[in-house]
């Protein structure tokens, strides 16, 4: 490539952020170029497909990528690869997507996929692994594994938050941002397809270790409680189990409002030692993890079996001193509530996956399992004012709580090759989630600050019910099962037409339930016993002597279930019209129906409005054109209908507590389907084999979004969801990636031989309207006096999560000859709308900010065994997490805390 190119390609790219997409791995170079493998049965690629001009000086001796699989409906064999011939899936394709390879992943230095996932344009990761596409939120983008949908085992979602995805289980993540008819009818933003890793040609077992710790956590002050002996393993052992006098009141059928019920024996088995008491630790663990990756495979006459395992184990700390406000006015100039929290949570994941394939002649079957468990165990402790309370009073609360998240997934996949040009792939999966969250314990005491007060100087709680002190516990479980099933059936009429007929089944259920007791003393309760600590205040002794009884909060409709059943068939077309213009052009007829209805555990019946009955038949149209302007530039024009149902948990007329924000959410039983039409224009131009410069503009209109907004009961916000009339949403995606010979700038000595510059960078601009009439109907359950839309949205704002910035730009060198990268990774989102303020204040906004991170991976010979060395430093900045509402010069701040700079040092061993 000559100089003046490579100084215009600088130019370039110093003009535009990005983030990664097919990056190379670093293995030793092949002598030869690997033979080009055939396109896949849905993907024709074009004529031109192979390079003809001779690598240039920085291509030379780039190593061959080993194969990722992608596997997803009607196309089992996406295959990204680094051969010489110049094969691209992003270029061959006939839509607009990226592919994560485990290279690509492994440059990231990310431990889980959604933080990998950060890095692709127009992605963002909001809380704990919820990904954003083009600034929709999680409710827009639909999640598979290997093509098969997943449960969620979150009550607030029903995407599955990638977070509890290790890296180490995922082969390749597909993200593709057109809409193709072989997908599922839930397309609002993007699909994010992960698979699994595949069975290995070679054999192999891999050790990998790691510790790190946070800045503002390891080795600092935090709070935890005792729990049980085992939490360590992130399973207890039979402490958080239901106690057997609740477990006999539940099965009852009995309401305690009625006065059979002994509540005093219930009471007296909540609260012990080990469940109730915070302890200070001043010096909080570092966190580490262990993983073990295993694989092999045999030859069986022509036939080929293997089988691979992984094992993963993680234990993490996380502190934060938070700032949690909320407002007491229109604009904001006086606080209803005002706190200063610690929050320390230990998050403990054990993941495991085995899978076995069976290869006979060119068909395949594959069986792969998948566990997950995710459990948090988490203890705040906070002192700050009510308004409603005293204006000189002080309140300390004091919460412990255990959540776990469970995930099981179990696919069989066959790929089978009839003919040359006839082709089925046939799947079915099983997914079983679990979130149990036993025992919640909640404490509120009071102290008057007054020198008339006896006690004054002390925090009292006298358990009657927000006056002076008060107490609760909380059991919440939540149950959901998945079957899938679906077939493809594609015919390749000619090497330039390829016809795809294709029917997928999906069959959920949810059972949630949540009861909460509100421990409650009459008004002769003393003062003196108030100064208890929890489980002392709550001993049998105290309980029995006065009287202390329990309130059911919930005696109406406790339990939901939910149902989502979907048949849908599609037809796709793909057609080479021409050597420059191809078409990918595909129908879906999908029909719904979706329940949520409350399940009778009380012996005499409640009646309850709070149900769901959605029953709709869409017919989902989509369409991209490809033209070729050049063997290496292209332009695409895309358009489709999708729909977006409403979740489970928007649903449910039930509240439910996100620790991860510290705010209680509730549901909405007059939700509707959401209705996106969607148009998309890309340019595309691949300069060089795995570089490349795309700009796109996009547009959609969406009818009936689904919107978060904020309401007050009680003293406390409460957050729920409603339907807005329309909205748009626009903008554009600019991303590059650019490699340099280093040999080129510094000499031709031997250390700068191998060695390459790598420059990924993205950036996306984008803008949304919710439009909002005078008119409009506006309708929430619960809210009798909400009957217009604007008196829940403003016009002209914009959509929730929607940040109008995201950039990210990755730095890196790499020796091609061996494994040596070393990479800076700078991220950056423009503020976003987290929550609609509630009765008339400003809305509530998250500011992400800039956050720099550094990676750097070694390889090396111990003792003869190949080792990877890897140190990651994240959040270099010290970006804080700021979200907070403004009017004026007032502001609330619902949470502002320091999140840390974390480093981390991995040894990883492969035999």
């Amino acid at each position: 490539m000559s100089r003046p190119f490579e100084l215009a390609s600088l130019l370039l790219i110093s003009t535009a952020l990005v983030a990664p997409s097919v990056a190379l791995a670093q293995t030793a170079p092949t002598p030869a170029p690997a033979p080009a493998a055939p396109p896949p049965a849905d993907q024709t690629p074009p004529a031109d497909q192979t390079t003809s001009a001779e690598p240039g000086a920085d291509q030379a001796a780039e190593p061959v990528e080993e194969t990722p699989e992608v596997s997803v409906p009607g196309a089992t064999e996406v295959v990204v690869t680094a051969r010489r011939s110049g094969g691209n899936i992003a270029k061959t394709s006939t839509q607009s997507l990226s592919i994560l390879s485990s290279a690509d992943i492994a440059r990231t230095g990310e431990g889980d996929i959604a933080g990998a996932l950060s890095r692709v344009t127009g992605l963002s990761v909001v809380g704990k692994g919820f990904v954003y596409v083009r600034g929709l939120g999680d409710r827009y983008s639909l999640a598979l594994l290997n093509g098969s949908p997943l449960p969620s085992p979150e009550p607030l979602r029903r995407v599955v938050p990638l977070d509890i995805f290790p890296t180490s289980v995922i082969g390749s993540t597909l993200v593709q941002k057109t809409y193709s008819s072989n997908f599922p009818g839930e397309y609002g933003g993007g699909v994010i397809n992960l698979t699994t890793k595949s069975v290995p040609k070679e054999p192999f077992f891999a050790i990998n270790a790691s510790i790190g710790g946070d800045s503002v956590t390891t080795g600092q002050l935090g709070y935890t409680y005792f729990g049980s002996a085992t939490d360590w393993t992130g399973f207890d052992n039979g402490a958080r189990d239901i106690p057997p006098a609740l477990a006999t009141f539940l099965a009852s059928g009995e309401r305690i409002s009625q006065g059979n019920v002994d509540t005093q024996a219930i009471a007296s088995q909540l609260v012990t030692g080990s469940n109730a008491i915070l302890q200070r630790n001043r010096a909080l663990p570092p966190n580490w993890s262990l993983s073990l990756e295993a694989g092999k495979s045999w030859d069986i006459g022509d036939d080929t079996l293997g089988v691979i395992a992984t094992f993963g184990y993680s234990n993490k700390w996380r502190t934060r001193s938070t700032t949690q406000q909320t407002a007491a006015s229109l604009d904001l100039s006086t606080r209803e509530l005002d706190f200063q929290r610690v929050i320390t949570d230990n998050r403990l994941v054990v993941d495991g996956l085995i899978g076995a394939s069976y290869d006979f002649g060119p068909n395949k079957i594959r069986w792969t399992t998948l566990y997950i468990r995710d459990t948090l165990k988490q203890a705040r402790l906070g002192v700050g004012t009510r308004a409603t309370t005293s204006t000189t009073a002080t309140l300390q609360q004091q919460d412990t709580a255990w959540y776990e998240r469970q995930l099981i997934n179990t696919q069989l996949v066959g790929e089978f090759r009839l003919t040359d040009a006839l082709r089925l792939d046939v799947r079915a999966a099983y997914a079983n989630s679990r979130r149990e969250a036993p025992n919640e314990l909640s404490f509120e005491y009071f102290r008057s600050n007054s020198a008339a007060d006896p006690f004054g100087a002390v925090f009292v709680n006298q358990l009657n019910n927000g006056t002076r002190g008060t107490a609760s516990t909380t059991f919440s479980i939540l149950g959901e099962r998945l079957y899938s099933t679906s077939f493809d059936l594609s015919y390749k009429f000619s090497p330039a037409v390829t016809a795809t007929l294709g029917y997928a089944y999906q069959d959920t259920f949810r059972r949630t339930e949540r009861r909460e007791f509100l421990f409650t003393a009459g008004g002769n309760f003393p003062a003196g016993v108030g100064v208890l600590r929890p489980d002392l205040l709550l001993q049998p002794s105290v309980i029995d002597a006065f009287n202390i009884a329990l309130v059911d909060t919930n005696e109406g409709n406790p339990v939901f279930g939910a149902s989502l059943v979907v048949h849908a068939g599609y037809g796709r077309l793909q057609w080479d019209i021409t050597d420059r213009l191809s078409v990918d052009l595909g129908l879906r007829a999908e029909r719904g129906r979706q329940q949520v209805s409350a399940i009778q555990v009380f012996n005499v019946p409640a009646v309850s409005l709070a149900s769901t009955s959605i029953n709709r038949t869409y017919f989902l149209p989509a369409v991209t054109f490809t033209f070729k302007l050049t063997p290496e530039m292209q332009f695409r024009l895309a358009g489709s209908k999708t729909i977006a149902r409403p979740q489970f948990r928007e649903l449910i007329f039930q509240n439910y507590f996100d620790p991860d924000d510290n705010r209680q959410y509730r549901g909405n039983p007059f939700l509707v389907d959401t209705q996106l039409y969607n148009a998309e224009l890309r340019w595309e131009w691949y300069f060089a084999r795995d570089q490349r410069l795309s700009v796109a503009g996009f547009y959609k209109r969406i009818d009936n979004p689904i919107e978060t907004f904020a309401s007050f009961s009680d003293n406390t916000v409460t957050t729920s969801f409603a339907n807005a009339p329309t909205a748009q949403l626009y903008g554009t995606e600019v991303e590059t990636q650019k490699y340099f010979a280093l040999d080129k700038l510094f000499g031709d000595g031997k250390f700068w031989a191998s060695r390459r510059a790598v420059v990924i960078a993205n950036y996306t601009f984008t803008q949304s309207r919710i439009e909002v009439g005078p008119n409009d109907p506006g309708r929430v359950f619960g809210l009798s006096g909400i009957t217009l839309a604007n008196q829940l949205f403003r016009n002209g704002v914009p959509l929730t999560g929607q940040s109008d910035h995201i950039a990210n730009l990755e730095l890196g060198f790499e020796d091609q000859d061996s494994l040596s990268q070393q990479t800076l990774l700078l991220n950056y989102a423009s503020r976003r709308a987290t929550i609609r303020g509630g009765s008339g204040q400003p809305d509530i906004f998250e500011f992400p900010g800039f956050r720099l991170d550094f990676v750097a991976r070694q390889g090396v010979k111990i003792g003869g065994v190949a080792t990877e060395i890897k140190l990651d430093v994240r959040n270099i900045t010290g970006t804080r997490f700021r979200e907070f509402q403004q009017s004026g010069a007032n502001r609330i701040f619902y949470n502002l805390y320091s999140v840390g700079t974390t480093a981390s040092l991995s040894l990883g061993v492969k035999f």
